[in-house]
């Protein structure tokens, strides 16, 4: 009897913690949904023309179930563009870190970022049209990020060529994410691969990486 006391005991010891965890794994599974609804909606629509209502209905909660999640419609929009721009300094920090030479991090960068370029477009027409409608505080956290993911990639690019001025580079930079950025949109419909294979010879190109030696 003592036995099986203490072993339903043990058994309820080990399942209290997994409640919370589950419901944090559900809010953070919820927010992600909700993230790629509004960048969704907002890229077809724009932030204006999407209500509380329609974004939580895209979710498939109720309009007031929203605000446990944000604050407001404009703290959604915040945070969609605050989570691409840290995945991406994120994304790109790691690249580099992988690499073993400079010319090898310039072309996993591209690399990197021709993907996300080609898989998250609704992200960047939303960027591209509302980043205006961000708050003072979240237009300035987003550049910081976006900031020092462009001078990541100056520092790779001067690293391969330290002949290159910092203000050169960075136009180099920024003329290549447009590049990559607007392409999807005017692209669509055809073949992924190769796409994704003329957008990175074309990078490359504008960006004069030296080539890959083995």
């Amino acid at each position: 009897m003592s036995t099986r006391a203490e072993s339903s005991a043990e058994s309820k010891q080990r399942d209290a913690p997994l409640a919370p965890v589950s419901r944090r794994t559900a809010k953070a599974a919820r927010t992600d949904s909700l993230l790629n609804a509004a960048s969704r909606l907002f890229a077809d629509r724009g932030f204006h023309g999407v209500s509380i209502e329609q974004l939580a209905k895209a979710v498939g909660i109720s309009g007031p179930a929203l605000y446990r999640h944000f604050a407001s419609k404009g703290a959604l929009l915040a945070e969609v563009l605050r989570d691409i721009s840290q995945r991406l300094l994120d994304g790109g920090m790691a690249r580099v870190g992988d690499a073993g030479s400079p010319q090898e991090a310039l072309h996993l960068l591209v690399d990197f970022h021709t993907d996300f370029s080609l898989t998250e477009p609704e992200r960047i027409r939303v960027q591209d049209r509302d980043f205006a409608n961000l708050s003072a505080d979240a237009a300035h956290d987003v550049r910081h990020l976006q900031r020092e993911y462009i001078e990541l990639w100056v520092d790779v690019l001067q690293d391969c060529d330290p002949a290159l001025d910092a203000p050169t580079a960075r136009l180099k930079v920024q003329a290549c994410f447009g590049l990559l950025n607007s392409t999807p949109h005017s692209a669509r419909g055809g073949d992924r691969a190769t796409t994704k294979a003329v957008l990175t010879e074309m990078a490359l190109a504008a960006l004069a990486a030296p080539p890959l030696t083995s």
